[in-house]
Parts: C-alpha cells; sequence; structure tokens
C-alpha cells in the first residue's frame, strides 16, 4: 500500500468514498493514483486534508534529530556526535574494511 492510499484509510475513507469526494471514479481514482501530475497531489492533499509533503512520508519519518543525517545514495540513517571523523577499519590483507 502506498503513503496515498494509507492516508485515504486513516482519514476514514474507503477508496470510493474518497472517489466521490474527488469527482471521479473509483476506477479512475486508482488510476490516477499510479502516476499523478502535480496539481493532481495538490487536489489529493487538499481533499485529505493534509500538507502535500505528507503525501509522500508520515511526520514520523521526518522528525529532526540533530544527530542524525540521510545518506542520498541509499536512504540509511547516518548518526554524528557533530565530530568529523574516518569509521573505524581494519586492513585485511592490504584492503582497508569499514565496520
Amino acid at each position: 500500500m502506498n503513503r496515498i492510499e494509507l492516508l485515504i484509510k486513516e482519514k476514514g475513507f474507503n477508496m470510493t468514498s474518497f472517489a466521490e469526494k474527488m469527482n471521479t471514479t473509483r476506477q479512475n481514482l486508482y488510476a490516477i493514483l499510479k502516476s499523478p501530475s502535480y496539481p493532481t497531489l495538490e487536489k489529493v492533499a487538499e481533499a485529505l486534508d493534509v500538507p502535500m509533503w505528507q503525501l509522500f512520508a508520515s511526520p514520523e519519518e521526518v522528525k529532526d534529530d540533530a544527530n542524525t543525517i540521510t545518506c542520498p545514495h541509499c536512504g540509511g540513517k547516518i548518526r554524528f556526535d557533530g565530530e568529523p571523523r574516518m569509521p573505524e577499519h581494519k586492513n585485511i590483507r592490504g584492503k582497508e574494511y569499514y565496520k
């Protein structure tokens, strides 16, 4: 289930009732949610009464943690204490491996 479908359920709608709120059919709603345009996302956010960013991430996912950054490549969380330093590593047969 994608984030928009989850929000629809959290707000107490089923797909049919939400489609009616959006003035469309359930089948068309599924089609437009597969690859929505920016204006469609604006309408969905307005109908759900949420900021548009919540269509992509939950508030828990975007909590501001000053000691955590998100890797732009894999999305993994990297914790740090503010002091830049190399990670611990060991040398095996001339190659360095990070722990």
